[in-house]
């Protein structure tokens, strides 16, 4: 069995948002981002699969643009979805350890690629 404690081992880098790959079958991945303060994961999108997004720790914003932009405030508890094929990033305020659980495979599009 296949567990993960995305709390215990808090991985944080000052380069930039680190993503750890906890679980990764051929079907579904489980991926935790942990966030510096004021860090940003750039708008980007899924072609292939939708993607659930687990507030742990923490807050910032979760932007999803879809022609046109809203926002989602994250605290712990929130959940959010990125749809299939949808622009979204995620800016944090402060520290902030968010999960994602995505189709698989998803392919990946950043933004003015």
């Amino acid at each position: 069995m296949e567990c993960a404690d995305v709390l215990e081992t808090k991985e944080f880098k000052d380069e930039g948002v680190n993503k750890v790959t906890f679980i990764k079958t051929d079907q579904i991945a489980h991926d935790t981002y942990y966030f510096k303060p004021s860090q940003v994961l750039a708008y980007h999108r899924h072609p292939e699969g939708d993607q659930i997004f687990f507030v742990h720790e923490g807050t910032g914003t979760f932007y999803l643009d879809n022609g046109q932009e809203e926002t989602v405030a994250l605290k712990p508890g929130v959940s959010v979805l990125a749809p299939r094929n949808v622009w979204h990033k995620i800016a944090a305020d402060g520290d902030l350890v968010i999960s994602q659980a995505t189709k698989q495979p998803a392919g990946m599009e950043a933004r003015g690629s």
